[in-house]
């Protein structure tokens, strides 16, 4: 191959550049000045992609101007694989300006073996968002190191993108709350689908054959051939094959809520031999589930979605036998001698042995009437992924200085023209990951306005601007806005526990040494023993995860003490003398 101008990879025959219609393959670029690296790697890359990709490469000299013939000639970029010893110009610039040409391909660093230092340059371009994955050189066995890494940019770089082939496809009003809830609960499900809004000629298209005239909607088609007419959630998640009503009356274990405490305590109760029921009102993941990235969950040095992660949670505990309940809520919990029983919202009652409480916390709402009934037609609690493809160019605000806030404003940047981050603080250094911090810095749609709240919205089919006030002014002014993501903190989802176990003045459920608060155990207690670590005020009913008071408020904190608590559940079942 040459060395100053850019190459195809030698193609094996039967494969191709162009789908069955035409269209071009996404596109791989492989950029290096040492002619060894590039031709070896494209090589590899070309072996095991190049049925599905256009695996090209080019030296750093002439790299940009591929990039741009590649933009001019509307051709998906898909990766952008960069030697950080490419010096005319600098590796970085060269990804800045894939970056510009091509916002949704992913920026790979290669790098050489042997350097663990913060100092490497690595580490700042990641935090600083100008790349983001990288990639080791050499990048051999390629089964253990190429192939795998290249697999992961490209889940991550298929998860932007609209899904070529679906399961499903959606008809209804774009902007309307019902059609948002089901794109959001399937997005937190994995589950790839086509919307198309009623008034366009798809829509239109999608109702005649199906026969429907368009008076109930949404109507969700499945490939199956099903058809379901504004479905409630227990039907949509009962016709994608998912349990909505508990099998059995009786278990070892009842595990409440599927986000990452709760999963964690089925992965290890399910795998330990106890029978274990999961019961979750919504879809699993919690709140973790609508993050778009987390990068400092142990053991991804890449990052993985939350969607990502409780997914494969899921089926982990799912393989070992626990049994997943959706779209059943929880509605009481008390003791019958031994046994534990938790009453289900369709009136359904389970019997255990133990029950871990791990039904986490709901976003905190604003309180402002007009902003809430735009909820789901352009005001969003939670991060919302579902929606963040409909904001490209469009001027989004997002209300919150916490990671999941900074998380969505990052995740939202790459698609919306403006990201607005409303702060009621002073900054955001206080709340926020400084990863993050410095990552909302370099983003250069991203605006922080500090020491600021929502007041109100401007409502015209949807949001069309919010009222801003100025907490030290008083002063109000209107920001043009078409979406509003609000996340300012939570509150437990514990209405239901009132009278069953002790919580405190904000409704966490009081654990341990917070149930002894420096004094004996509180009167209602039965047993000799003081409660265990995370045992509640009714024995054998434990808490883990946000739903905890004095929980530390991460991923992984939530997970190990889903772990913790199926370890003294087993404590706690050994112990049965106690009664």
């Amino acid at each position: 191959m040459s060395t100053d101008a850019p190459s195809r990879a030698q193609v094996p025959d039967g494969f191709r550049s162009a789908d069955p219609t035409g269209t071009p393959l996404p596109t791989f670029l492989v950029v290096s000045d040492d002619a060894a690296v590039r031709n070896g790697l494209t090589a590899d890359l070309a072996h095991r992609f190049a049925g599905d990709y256009d695996v090209t490469d080019a030296p750093a000299s002439t790299a940009g101007e591929a990039l741009r013939r590649s933009a001019a000639e509307g051709r998906v970029m898909a990766l952008v694989i960069v030697d950080e010893r490419g010096t005319d110009p600098p590796a970085l610039e060269l990804c800045a300006t894939a970056h510009r040409l091509h916002p949704a391909a992913m920026r790979v660093l290669l790098i050489r073996r042997g350097s663990y230092s913060s100092m490497h340059p690595l580490v700042t371009a990641l935090a600083l968002g100008q790349v983001d994955y990288h990639l080791y050189c050499p990048w051999a066995p390629l089964e253990r190191v190429l192939y795998p890494a290249v697999s992961d940019f490209l889940a991550a770089w298929h998860a932007s993108r609209e899904a070529p082939v679906v399961p499903l496809r959606i008809v209804g009003p774009a902007r309307a709350a019902r059609s948002h809830d089901i794109r959001d609960k399937l997005s937190r499900a994995a589950v790839p689908y086509w919307f198309y809004d009623t008034g366009s000629d798809e829509g239109r298209q999608l109702l005649a054959e199906t026969g429907r005239d368009g008076s109930v909607l949404p109507v969700v088609a499945f490939y199956t051939g099903v058809v379901l007419d504004d479905p409630d959630d227990a039907e949509l998640v009962g016709t994608l094959g998912m349990k909505t009503r508990p099998s059995s009356a009786t278990c070892d274990v009842v595990v409440i809520g599927a986000g990452p405490a709760g999963l964690a305590a089925a992965v290890y109760a399910s795998s330990e031999g106890l029978e274990t029921m999961v019961l979750e009102p919504e879809i699993p993941g919690g709140q973790a589930g609508t993050s778009s990235l987390i990068r400092n969950y142990l053991g991804f040095q890449r990052g993985i979605s939350g969607e990502d992660l409780a997914r494969r949670a899921l089926e982990q505990a799912w393989l070992f036998g626990a049994d997943f309940v959706l779209t059943q809520a929880a509605t009481a919990v008390r003791a019958e001698g031994a046994t534990r029983i938790v009453r289900t919202s369709d009136g359904t009652e389970v019997a255990a042995r133990a029950v871990v409480l791990a039904s986490g916390v709901t976003w905190r709402r604003l309180g402002v009437p007009r902003l809430d009934d735009l909820v789901g037609r352009g005001v969003f609690y939670g991060a919302a992924g579902a929606e963040a493809r409909a904001l490209t160019g469009k001027d989004v605000v997002v209300v919150g200085a916490g990671n999941s806030a900074g998380q969505a404003a990052v995740h939202l940047a790459r698609y919306a023209r403006t990201v607005t981050m409303v702060v009621r603080g002073t900054s955001l250094g206080a709340t926020m990951s400084d990863y993050l911090v410095t990552v909302i810095g370099a983003t250069p749609n991203i605006h922080v306005l500090v020491r600021t709240e929502v007041v109100d919205g401007v409502p015209d089919n949807g949001l069309t601007a919010v009222t801003l006030a100025d907490r030290d002014s008083g002063r109000c002014r209107q920001l043009p806005a078409e979406a509003l993501f609000v996340l300012i903190g939570a509150e437990p989802r514990t209405a239901w526990l009132a009278g069953s176990v002790a919580l405190d003045d904000r409704g966490f459920v009081l654990t341990g040494r917070d149930l002894l608060r420096g004094g004996p155990a509180p009167p209602e207690w039965p047993l000799r023993r003081s409660p265990m670590l995370l045992e509640t005020s009714l024995p054998g009913v434990f808490a883990a995860g946000d739903v905890r008071h004095r929980s530390i408020k991460r991923v992984a904190a939530a997970a190990g003490e889903g772990a913790t608590a199926i370890q003294l559940v087993h404590e706690y079942l050994a112990d049965d003398a106690e009664f």
